[in-house]
């Protein structure tokens, strides 16, 4: 028996060592997706195009400007005349967002009364115009506090004492400048392996399927059961080599840490190729071509990356959709990931984590051979 998988191992290994593109496929795009992904991938946003239109030109006016023109997250684009040229700016995406004062801003601030300041802001990406106006509250709080300061100190200078305010002491966790890139290169690891193996497992079962080697491999007297482990052994082993390749280049060179146990990753990783594998092998079972592999696997990994909480909080998700993340296999990985990465958690606490990886993997493997004897009878 373990001679047969032996040489079908061998034999799977010796076809991916003479086809130079599929090494290629191997190496190359996971490295330029990591490179991709860990620049371009962040939650942080820089360099907002922003309009101004001042009608006070006062001292106070001119103060709050310069600190959103003096940070790192807008960028002076235009000085539109009106409150017209605002639409057209917009709406032909030269700026995203737009900052009007009034024209009795420093008189109201001067008598002690809240000054508005509007904020037009291009709605159409959702997401960045949420982070955008949140750096737009900070900046405006920032300077709301410091004129109230001064202006306490300049009208009852013996009251400033006793002038009650709250101040927020930032202590992040695990990750003190909360870098992006620190939470998408662990997940990488996951995101980029499943899309390996899923597709190399996929493929290389209805590849013997759609040339007629599979009949002919099954005449021999080797069980389905040993050309499963002779098939996806080998997969196996190349995702845990693609996993440690992404690992060791990607997390030094974006400067990730990595806090936790190798022996707790290694077990995470290989529960996570099971489930991986067992996808693979379902998808062969169901296919006659690469073409209907290739779109079966589209099918399936565009919603395992969407609902694994790789971007997008599952918590944010409809209940409907989080209950769906409970299959994903992604979901799990990518706690162990970034919990022996940045962390450096234990087993102890990420054991619920790998039961629901060795559960789903077990039960997606069964029904997969399952699927694949009936489809050899």
């Amino acid at each position: 028996m373990y001679r047969r998988i032996y040489h079908m191992a061998l034999k799977e290994l010796l076809e991916i060592r003479r086809d130079r593109w599929a090494l290629f496929r191997l190496l190359a795009p996971p490295l330029i997706q990591l490179l991709i992904f860990g620049y371009a991938a962040t939650f942080e946003v820089y360099h907002v195009s922003a309009a101004v239109l001042d009608f006070d030109h006062s001292q106070e006016s001119r103060e709050l400007l310069s600190r959103f023109t003096g940070s790192k997250r807008f960028e002076l684009a235009a000085l539109p005349a009106n409150r017209d040229a605002i639409r057209s700016l917009i709406d032909r995406s030269e700026v995203f967002v737009a900052i009007q004062i009034g024209p009795q801003f420093a008189q109201l601030l001067r008598k002690g009364q809240t000054a508005p300041v509007q904020v037009v802001i291009d709605g159409t990406n959702s997401n960045t115009a949420l982070i955008a106006l949140g750096y737009i509250g900070e900046i405006a709080t920032a300077f709301a506090t410091d004129y109230q300061t001064d202006y306490v100190n300049r009208v009852a200078p013996r009251y400033a004492p006793f002038v009650p305010a709250v101040t927020m002491d930032e202590r992040p966790w695990y990750n003190p400048d909360l870098n992006s890139q620190w939470f998408f290169v662990p997940g990488l690891i996951g995101s980029l392996t499943l899309m390996t193996i899923v597709n190399l497992t996929s493929f290389g079962v209805v590849r013997e399927r759609e040339i007629g080697t599979l009949e002919q491999i099954m005449v021999t007297p080797i069980r389905p059961v040993e050309f499963i482990l002779g098939k996806t052994v080998p997969f196996f082993l190349i995702g845990l080599a693609e996993a440690a390749l992404i690992a060791l280049l990607g997390c030094p060179w974006f400067g990730v840490p990595f806090r936790g146990n190798l022996l707790v990753l290694l077990l995470g990783t290989s529960l996570f190729l099971l489930s991986s594998l067992a996808v693979g092998l379902l998808i062969s079972t169901i296919c006659s071509t690469q073409q209907q592999a290739f779109a079966s696997g589209f099918f399936f990994l565009t919603p395992a990356f969407t609902l694994s909480g790789f971007a997008f909080p599952i918590s944010s998700m409809p209940v409907l959709m989080q209950w769906l993340t409970y299959i994903d296999p992604l979901r799990y990985y990518l706690v162990v990931l970034r919990g022996t990465f940045l962390k450096g958690t234990g087993i102890e606490i990420l054991w619920p984590q790998m039961l629901a990886m060795t559960a789903l993997g077990a039960g997606l493997l069964t029904f997969s051979v399952m699927r694949f004897r009936k489809a050899l009878d």
